[in-house]
């Protein structure tokens, strides 16, 4: 981890004071968020792709995703 990805105390709370489910749903919104972010971003530097194209790429980008 970076240090600029360092939580915050503040946040480390938050999250502390999160049930499972509260933290899982956050994780699951984040996901869906950054998956229609990058659909986004390709379709601005891919204007040419078709939606199944830029679908494709998105797929592939998570699926081989790495730390």
């Amino acid at each position: 981890m970076q240090p600029d990805e360092r939580l915050e105390p503040e946040q480390l709370e938050i999250l502390r004071r999160m049930t499972p489910e509260q933290r899982w749903r956050a994780a699951h919104r984040l996901y869906w968020s950054l998956r229609r972010h990058s659909v986004a971003f390709l379709r601005a530097q891919h204007p040419e792709w078709s939606a199944e194209e830029v679908e494709r790429e998105v797929r592939h980008r998570f699926l081989h995703a790495r730390p």
